[in-house]
């Protein structure tokens, strides 16, 4: 009997250790919806775990942004009109493709008009609550370069120290002789440090998940998706559509093994889903797209552009969620009043980079430019934390999905012995 008993411990031992990290974080999703279902009052207070493992991962992104940047710069520095070859390549990539997650997702409200059904009440208000003056052209001008790093940094802006640290990963590109080297080993072993740092905070990937998602339902509940479940519906759509109708085929055009690259990219989204934070899977996002074939000059660079100006999934709700207020208040926009309000989320969007709680920001200011009850954003805050799932995990989707295609069209991507070496 106890010798059948170590037997089958063994057996339940090894079954576990091949488990992979995806498979722990599709436990953890399961057990967290479950706990905050049947116990809402505990886990509406384990939201700090979820908060704790959020700010571990975040401490890292400036450090590994910053190290794989001036490495990818300035240890390519005779070489820097391909940087702006590449620049020019991503910017042409994002608009292409964020114009079709605009087209999209007005595309399908139209069809569904999951706005139908639902009173608005109040009327436009052009004062706002959400602050949108951040979203013209000189705001974004005035955000785009940092008053310092220390300031980008603490505030984990992305686009700041990004822009900082190509500056001076150029600067340290036109140093000659020992200055130069000893700078470059010191990024060098900064990124691979931080590399390791990132997989020993994974390790509590399934315990942050478990608890993000037992805190959303339990603060959120059910019930909330019974009123609003269409929207829900419609916008899960549109991102799946988005996936299989335009992200797929450029992958086959860009002639990338597609079961090898969703299994790379399985654990990044599965985390940005239960977390609905961007940051939480951007550095094992990059580290997985580096195993694949990705060079580290084109993802440390690619990944943290396309998180400004390549948001797929928020494009995709910005032009859903605006025709679903416009729907709901019964006010009817025609094709050419859609074709404007298009070509207003298409430049808004690209400023919402560093905005806090940047879809509703931009949103606000779509709704009261184009005179919609701002009573709207209210509505839509209800499963707000529903629909943020589905658009991070689909900007985190489209970033790799740039990256990888980048480095096709740089010729630098080498997929076959990457392959092997990334684990799900």
């Amino acid at each position: 009997m106890l010798s059948a008993l170590t037997i089958l411990a063994a057996e339940m031992v090894g079954l576990l250790r091949r488990f992979s990290l995806s498979h722990w974080i599709i436990v953890g999703m399961i057990a967290g919806v479950i706990f905050g279902w049947q116990f809402p009052a505990v886990a509406a207070r384990v939201g700090i775990v979820s908060d704790l493992f959020i700010r571990l991962i975040k401490c890292v992104i400036v450090p590994l942004l910053f190290g794989t940047l001036v490495v990818g710069i300035a240890g390519h520095a005779d070489d820097l009109k391909a940087v702006g070859r590449l620049a020019l390549k991503c910017l042409i990539y994002f608009e292409v493709v964020t114009t079709f997650a605009l087209l999209m997702g007005l595309g399908l409200v139209n069809l569904v008009q999951p706005g139908a059904g639902i009173q608005l009440s109040a009327p436009a208000q052009p004062g706002s609550a959400i602050d949108s003056s951040q979203l013209s052209v000189t705001g974004v001008l005035g955000h785009l370069v940092p008053q310092s790093l220390a300031d980008a940094a603490a505030r984990n802006d992305v686009l700041q120290v990004v822009v900082f640290a190509i500056i001076f990963g150029v600067a340290l590109g036109q140093v000659q002789g020992k200055p130069r080297q000893t700078m470059l080993d010191f990024f060098e072993g900064l990124s691979e440090v931080m590399f390791k740092f990132t997989g020993i905070v994974m390790w509590a990937a399934p315990f942050g998940v478990a608890a993000a998602l037992a805190h959303t339902v339990a603060v959120n509940g059910f019930t909330v998706l019974a009123s609003l479940g269409k929207l829900v519906c419609t916008l899960y759509f549109a991102q799946g559509l988005f996936i299989v109708v335009v992200l797929v085929p450029v992958l086959m055009l860009a002639r990338i093994p597609l079961r090898a690259f969703f299994k790379t990219v399985r654990a990044p989204m599965l985390l940005a889903f239960s977390t609905a934070s961007s940051e939480a899977a951007l550095p094992d996002a990059l580290q997985r797209m580096e195993k694949f074939g990705v060079p580290r000059r084109i993802v440390s660079f690619v990944m943290p552009a396309g998180y400004s100006f390549n948001l797929d999934g928020t494009t995709l709700y910005l032009s859903l969620t605006a025709m679903f207020v416009a729907q709901a208040a019964g006010i009817h926009l025609g094709l050419g009043q859609q074709m404007v309000l298009l070509l207003t989320l298409m430049l808004t969007s690209k400023g919402a980079a560093g905005v806090p709680r940047a879809g509703l920001v931009v949103l606000s200011g779509t709704l009261t430019t184009f005179g919609l009850p701002l009573e709207g954003v209210t509505l839509v805050l209800g499963v707000e934390a529903f629909l943020d799932m589905a658009r991070t995990s689909v900007n985190l989707l489209g970033n790799c999905v740039a990256s990888v295609v980048m480095a096709r069209w740089e010729k630098q991507f080498n997929a076959a012995p990457a392959q092997d070496s990334v684990t799900a």
